[in-house]
């Protein structure tokens, strides 16, 4: 089972958006208070939340920090969403099917003028 902390980062839209950010590469807290338009401290106590949650590490370069993604917990979230994706994936190849066996709905017929 996955950990709270996971699924209580994730639940807040900002923090999301800075997990896509740091999808790209990793980036200084400055990088990322100018992408999100958020205030420094914001940024950081949302920051703080995701280094617990364990989505994201940071290191020290020089006077910045920079945070980047740790795929462990993202691989976790995968793995924990593989079934669900999978029941998704036959019921939408069922109904593909069922489409395919409708048959055409005949044309309305044209407008008089």
């Amino acid at each position: 089972m996955l950990d709270a902390a996971l699924w209580t980062a994730l639940a807040d839209p900002h923090r999301r958006a800075m997990v896509a950010l740091l999808l790209e590469r990793p980036r200084s807290v400055g990088e990322i208070v100018e992408a999100c338009g958020l205030s420094q401290p914001s940024t950081s106590k949302h920051l703080k939340v995701l280094r617990e949650a364990g989505l994201v590490r940071v290191r020290q370069d020089a006077q910045r920090r920079v945070y980047a993604l740790d795929p462990g917990p993202i691989a976790a979230l995968d793995a924990w969403l593989a079934p669900y994706r999978a029941l998704w994936n036959k019921s939408l190849d069922a109904l593909g099917r069922r489409l395919d066996e409708t048959p055409d709905a005949p044309e309305p017929p044209a407008a008089k003028d």
